[in-house]
């Protein structure tokens, strides 16, 4: 049994087939309940989808995606009446928690044949955060295959980021990749952009990371994996805090916003650098430095304050079509698990 937590844990030619098996479906698109398409590879299946975060995509894209496959999603939230959750093990449960998610993970086993998770960090303390304890325990308890649907890490989102870069790119091999912090208000998970950096990597890009300053950059253990996967592609991560030097040449533009690290818990500190910083959006000065380069986000995304009307509404952005890839490329995981 394999799970689907992370994007580093599968091979490139794993990682491409589903992307074509997404792309068929997507060839032969159908509506909400009709399997005939895509086939029916989750008839008679159940999916449990698990939301301790707020949603739009991800839960409508889940819920049609198994219906189209011939399967039933069943969603559930702390706001939906599910009980309070302990995921330490060991614990004295004393406090808010009801169940352990022991119990929860082997109970949804026996109902469901697979578990979608999503659960963001905290913000808190970075150290336990990037632990991802709840995503972890229910891969390690539960006897059907688990889902990330986001944690720290965004693997689905990424998928259908790769998916959509191919649709107007093909071969995307020694594409200048440019991951671009982008200011917001609040501190934001980095999930997206570990993935992206990441999966940059994997598909043969030349990956970038452009951040105002080191205390943005990200978790180590992405860094590498990203490093290591250039690579072994021939290329090489480049981490800059030059906007134009980033821009320069660049055939993707990926724009998100993340909360720097070191400051998780104590964020009054990194509020000074990020107001500062509000030069960052993507705008059509920055767009004119590359090479005529795509651009997404993975939504929702703050108009004119991430990236300015004009070049999110321009035909190089492919936002709308990484967003409806998500649905294929989440059945195609689906397929790929069960």
């Amino acid at each position: 049994m394999r799970h689907f937590l992370n994007t580093a844990d599968w091979s490139l030619p794993e990682l491409q087939a589903m992307i074509a098996d997404a792309r068929a479906m997507k060839s032969a698109p159908q509506g909400a309940g009709q399997s005939t398409a895509s086939g029916d590879a989750l008839r008679g299946k159940t999916v449990a989808l698990l939301f301790l975060n707020n949603s739009l995509r991800t839960r409508t894209s889940f819920d049609v995606g198994a219906r189209q496959l011939g399967g039933h999603a069943v969603v559930l939230s702390p706001s939906g009446g599910m009980w309070p959750l302990e995921f330490e093990d060991g614990v004295v449960m004393d406090g808010d928690a009801e169940e352990h998610v022991k119990e929860a993970a082997k109970i949804l086993s026996r109902y469901c044949d697979m578990i979608g998770v999503r659960a963001f960090p905290k913000f808190a303390d970075w150290q336990e955060d990037r632990k991802d304890k709840i995503l972890r325990a229910f891969a390690k308890y539960a006897d059907v295959p688990v889902i990330n649907m986001e944690t720290i890490t965004h693997p689905c989102q990424e998928m259908a980021h790769i998916m959509a870069l191919q649709e107007r790119l093909g071969d995307l091999e020694g594409k200048k990749f440019v991951l671009t912090w982008t200011y917001h208000p609040k501190p934001l998970n980095t999930a997206v952009a570990n993935s992206a950096l990441m999966i940059a990597a994997k598909f043969g890009m030349k990956p970038t990371l452009l951040c105002p300053t080191e205390e943005y950059v990200l978790d180590e253990r992405y860094i590498e994996q990203a490093s290591k996967d250039a690579g072994a592609n021939g290329h090489a991560l480049t981490i800059s805090h030059d906007i134009n030097e980033a821009y320069e040449g660049a055939d993707v533009v990926y724009a998100k916003s993340w909360g720097a690290l070191p400051f998780f818990g104590n964020w009054e500190p990194e509020k000074g650098i990020r107001d500062r910083c509000k030069h960052f959006i993507v705008n059509e000065d920055k767009m004119a430095m590359t090479n005529n380069a795509l651009v997404s986000h993975c939504l929702p995304m703050r108009r004119n304050v991430k990236m300015t009307d004009a070049v999110f509404d321009s035909a190089n952005c492919i936002a709308y079509d990484e967003a409806e890839n998500r649905l294929h490329v989440q059945k195609a995981i689906m397929k790929a698990l069960v």
